[in-house]
């Protein structure tokens, strides 16, 4: 009796298994649940330390932003493409996203200070003329020049420890400005200090290394946006590579319509007023302009884009170096220039330099052709002045006046000008 009992509950509950075995296996729904997902592959994303330039570190930039790199928190705008290859290393500049949050993006720059083809002709001629092989560590053979030496030994950054580096920054220093590089480096821990304690000797290499090819990246380290001056923000450096805020060289512009370059031409007119003209009485000049020169941001506001051609005089305190302390030269005179270049005399630059200069290249590409009879005539009258004024001081800051004066009612007050929109609506700045 206990036998016939037990079988039949034996077959029923093998039956009943059996069908919740069929109905999962029915169940997609059930069954996706039931099974573990496969593991999510995710790409991965192949960074060169020759590409960064992080292999010749301690002669590069810095490092403060490469965890961004690596943790993919800084794309190259080719990585959102499906076969996310690095774009090549030859460009000089890149457009990028960047991100602190993972969830929304923006623009950014990345930049060279100089070609890939420059920066291996300079690490040549460092191996070749410091230690005569064709190849060398590069930072073993900066260690041991004379002028790394001083560095090593000064507690401050002092006139004749940058004398004939190339950069027009550093032409006609003054005490006062090279203070405040050492102040506000952007590549070490905050110190606030004149003095260069906190700057360990692989610190002061970035640094000479930096000012020696291009102080672009200084410059908008010191003169922070933040601030009010006209650069792009600076965002860190991985190996030879910068990082700042993204803007559109003013070269796209050229062919805008006639409200957007008169606009940007006002802006023009406006940011070299403030480069000569500022509270901490420093004297901004260009040796050289082009169409990549000045940037246009996302919402219609000109900064200067690339500041390796600016120079600096103080007009609170002047040069400490004399011309002939200029001519002072050595490897990192010729990192990226020909060491034959002569300095520009610190007495020879004057206030309407930077206005002639942009009068001459920019302005009249930007503004050619763009208004009706018999605007468009007095406009290129005006800047024709303006661009043969050198000998005539007073003649260039008329013209550039009557220039403005022509050009504010031609701009429009719209959404396209975001930097200054809807404020144009209820001032009379505008």
């Amino acid at each position: 009796m206990g036998r016939w009992i037990c079988c039949p509950c034996s077959r029923v509950a093998d039956s009943l298994m059996l069908l919740l075995v069929l109905a999962l296996s029915c169940n997609p729904a059930t069954a996706a649940t039931a099974s573990p997902s496969a593991p999510h592959v995710k790409p991965s994303y192949s960074f060169g330390r020759t590409f960064l330039g992080l292999d010749k570190c301690n002669a590069c930039i810095g490092t403060s932003i490469c965890k961004k790199f690596f943790k993919e928190e800084i794309r190259f705008d080719t990585w959102l493409s499906s076969r996310l290859k690095l774009p090549p290393s030859y460009l000089l500049s890149y457009s990028g996203n960047y991100t602190d949050d993972a969830k929304s993006w923006r623009l950014v720059d990345i930049t060279r200070l100089t070609s890939k083809y420059r920066h291996d002709r300079a690490d040549k001629r460092i191996c070749t003329s410091l230690l005569k092989t064709k190849t060398c560590s590069l930072e073993r053979a900066l260690r041991r020049t004379h002028r790394f030496q001083k560095w090593l030994r000064a507690k401050r950054l002092t006139p004749d420890l940058v004398q004939g580096l190339p950069s027009p920054m550093l032409r006609c220093p003054s005490q006062r400005l090279l203070d405040r590089i050492v102040r506000r480096y952007a590549e070490v821990p905050d110190a606030g200090s004149i003095y260069m304690d906190h700057l360990t000797d692989r610190d002061k290499l970035r640094l000479l290394y930096t000012l020696s090819v291009n102080s672009h990246p200084i410059l908008l380290q010191i003169f922070p946006d933040v601030e009010g001056w006209p650069f792009p923000r600076y965002l860190g450096s991985c190996g030879r590579l910068v990082v700042s805020a993204s803007t559109r060289p003013l070269r796209d512009f050229f062919g805008s319509a006639p409200e957007v370059a008169a606009d940007l031409a006002l802006q023009l007119l406006a940011v070299l007023r403030s480069m000569g003209t500022n509270d901490l009485n420093y004297f901004f000049y260009f040796t050289h302009v082009d169409g990549g020169t000045f940037g246009v941001f996302s919402n219609g506001h000109l900064f200067i884009r690339d500041a390796s051609t600016l120079g600096i005089i103080d007009k609170e305190e002047g040069s400490q170096l004399i011309d002939g302390q200029q001519e002072y030269k050595d490897i990192f005179s010729c990192l990226t220039v020909d060491c034959q270049s002569a300095f520009v005399s610190c007495d020879s630059i004057g206030e309407k330099h930077s206005l002639v200069m942009v009068c001459q290249e920019l302005l009249p590409k930007l503004l050619k052709g763009k208004f009706l009879q018999p605007v468009q005539d007095q406009i290129d009258s005006f800047l024709q002045r303006c661009a043969d004024g050198l000998a005539d001081d007073q003649g260039v800051n008329e013209a550039v006046a009557k220039l403005a004066e022509l050009l504010k009612p031609l701009r429009s007050c719209d959404s396209r000008f975001a930097y200054r929109y809807p404020d144009c609506k209820y001032s009379d700045k505008y």
